[in-house]
């Protein structure tokens, strides 16, 4: 018996322990919710430098955790399991996570360096007047093709993906609104289209692209489209100024049926713990230099007007990347076609997919 109250005791002096470390190290500097900061974002979508700066001004620890997609991240922040202090969803999730109540109403005091913004990026249809979120990068869904490869051929229409000669020669984002909207809008449909008809018409025009589709993948798309792998590649514009600039002899083009113009902006989830840390990482990320910095380094469009001064002439300058929005036509954001249609994109993509295998 006293053997059994001895092994008690000492099982409970072990708990003890165990619960005495882990609440010292939930309130020593570096674990507790003012001194780390979670952030949510794209893979490969910060100058890693960045965060240290910002990690060494503040006294801040960033963990920083990734997600390959909007619908990904709804998931995990829905779930609530995990606390994210900021995130980085594109336009139209951004409104549906508005109607879900997951983010915080953003203070626009507390973000001064919201002013460098341009003005032609904010008050947008899916966030009026930001109270949810602040811009981070902009940019557009295009077509990557390689001159030499084609003979010399210019690609200026997503109709000329089913050129007969460009057999095996393509690479498709693994998205089914990029997918889907490029097949729609090569109908001179819009990209939005609940339309059950011209849907099942654009996954029939898929279908007929079969043949010159080499693989529907995702990140890999990039040294794929680098090396000369496939003379042609559907992808955001970012990729392809990062692709460019590991090979110059390739080129972009926005289709002139039209395309996708998105938004990926910062918001402060309704989980989150760190809020006034929160505050200051996106007013950090406002600052332009440190915009310009890391605009360079991921290679999107920065919507920080004051960074352009900060970029190098062939970036800034490039209007592959830097158009004039006000010219360039039949540019569309992604809506929130709400559950069941964004489920019927999803199913026609994924028939297409079974399709090319």
């Amino acid at each position: 018996m006293k053997q059994l109250v001895r092994l008690f005791i000492g099982v409970f002096a072990a708990a003890f322990v165990l619960l005495f470390l882990a609440a010292r190290l939930n309130t020593s500097e570096g674990y507790s919710g003012k001194n780390t900061l979670t952030i949510y974002n794209w893979g490969d979508y910060i100058d890693p430098a960045l965060i240290k700066k910002f990690e060494k001004e503040t006294g801040i620890k960033v963990i920083y955790q990734t997600f390959d997609s909007n619908e990904a991240m709804l998931t995990k922040i829905a779930q609530g399991g995990t606390t994210f202090d900021v995130a980085v969803p594109s336009d139209y999730m951004i409104s549906k996570m508005k109607q879900e109540h997951l983010l915080i109403p953003l203070d626009h005091d507390k973000l001064p360096n919201l002013k460098y913004i341009n003005p032609r990026f904010l008050d947008l249809s899916f966030d009026k007047g930001n109270k949810y979120s602040v811009p981070y990068f902009w940019g557009t869904v295009g077509i990557v093709y390689n001159p030499k490869m084609l003979g010399g051929k210019k690609i200026t229409s997503w109709n000329d993906l089913w050129d007969k000669d460009l057999r095996n020669q393509i690479l498709l984002v693994d998205g089914a609104r990029e997918v889907m909207g490029m097949a729609l809008n090569s109908l001179h449909y819009s990209l939005n289209d609940t339309n059950e008809k011209h849907l099942l018409q654009a996954k029939r025009k898929l279908d007929a692209l079969t043949p010159n589709v080499k693989a529907i993948i995702g990140d890999e798309i990039k040294m794929l489209l680098a090396d000369e792998e496939a003379a042609v590649g559907v992808v955001w514009s970012g990729d392809a100024a990062e692709i460019i600039s590991e090979n110059p002899k390739l080129d972009y083009v926005v289709p002139k049926e039209g395309s996708n113009l998105w938004f990926d902006n910062m918001v402060i989830p309704k989980t989150a713990k760190n809020i006034e840390g929160a505050y200051k990482f996106m007013n950090f990320m406002l600052d332009p230099k440190n915009a310009a910095q890391n605009a360079e380094y991921v290679g999107y469009s920065t919507p920080n007007e004051a960074a352009m001064k900060y970029l190098p002439k062939d970036i800034r300058n490039d209007q592959r990347f830097y158009p004039d929005l006000d010219k360039v036509q039949n540019l569309e954001v992604y809506e929130n076609l709400g559950k069941r249609m964004l489920a019927r994109y999803n199913e026609l993509f994924l028939e297409f997919k079974m399709h090319h295998k």
